[in-house]
């Protein structure tokens, strides 16, 4: 069974940071994205690594936010900073196994995040 757990998520004024987790269990992590969705907006992809440790940003949060990634635990980061308003959203680890071809993803239930202004 695999799991996608994220936690860090909270309640930020404007220009405070925060630090999301994702940790996963059942398989080796692969390539690693965060997604977030705001009340009435689709799905918004923010940041992702490759299993290389390849990054990659949405414009919206270049500069601001990071992505990092420990293997050895098995977990996923995004450090936010200089948070807006616009930023909030309920925030998704999106997994994939490092030895599955096929590239199946696993997401998580997500964690919220309100930057109030």
């Amino acid at each position: 069974q695999v799991l996608v757990e994220e936690s860090g998520g909270g309640w930020v004024q404007t220009g405070g940071s925060l630090r999301l987790s994702c940790v996963v269990s059942g398989i080796k992590i692969g390539d690693m994205k965060w997604f977030r969705q705001a009340p009435g907006k689709q799905h918004e992809s923010v940041a992702n690594i490759s299993k290389h440790s390849l990054t990659n940003y949405a414009d919206s949060v270049k500069g601001r936010f990071i992505i990092s990634k420990d293997d050895a635990k098995n977990t996923v980061y995004l450090q936010m900073h200089s948070l807006r308003p616009e930023d909030t959203a309920v925030y998704y680890c999106v997994a994939t196994d490092l030895n599955d071809p096929d590239g199946s993803e696993y997401w998580g239930q997500g964690t919220q995040v309100t930057v109030s202004s």
